[in-house]
């Protein structure tokens, strides 16, 4: 049976590292995993009200539908301001309502942070990984997947040019399919 991962990228801009990373990885899942991006662009910030009095957002319920058939989420992300992007947080919170009806319960989970810079996004990382936890969802905990310099990585192409750096994604997403076979038999 196929598991389908779904891929949250943590930027809104077109040309994001963080999108073309992600399609990179993308990529690298064996025979019997399917990809595919869900977008989190056009969800509203959470309001408990839109629940409570039942007037929910038709993004939301989209967004929950989609999530709903996911068997496992990688995120991908860069770091605003030493934490995760306000869009991708707001997702959590969106997928994570009404309270019992969480899309996120138990789905195992991978997180990769990228920065031009050489921290990589680590602020972002722990952050996530703190809410992930709350949400119950077991995450890859190694190898953690920090990628510093993320502008010098790609080619024209946008594909991935160092050899080690792909070595490296191929041996991150192996854990991470590994951690979905335990979690989900």
């Amino acid at each position: 049976m196929t598991k389908k991962v779904g891929i949250i990228v943590g930027s809104l801009r077109k040309d994001s590292f963080s999108k073309r990373l992600a399609a990179n990885v993308a990529s690298l899942f064996p025979e019997g995993f399917e990809t595919a991006f869900v977008d989190i662009g056009g969800l509203a910030l959470y309001n408990q009200d839109y629940d409570d009095e039942n007037n929910v957002p038709a993004a939301y319920t989209t967004f929950r539908d989609v999530m709903k058939e996911i068997d496992a989420v990688l995120f991908v992300t860069p770091e605003y301001n030493r934490s995760v992007p306000a869009v991708l947080k707001n997702a959590l919170d969106v997928g994570s309502r009404p309270y019992g009806a969480s899309v996120w319960n138990g789905k195992p989970a991978a997180i990769i942070s990228q920065s031009p810079g050489s921290l990589s996004a680590f602020g972002a990382n722990h952050h996530l990984r703190q809410s992930l936890v709350f949400l119950n969802m077991p995450v890859v905990q190694q190898p953690e997947a920090y990628i510093g310099n993320v502008a010098e990585l790609f080619d024209d192409r946008g594909q991935i040019k160092s050899e080690g750096t792909v070595k490296f994604l191929e041996s991150f997403v192996a854990a991470f399919v590994d951690l979905i076979k335990k979690q989900q038999g």
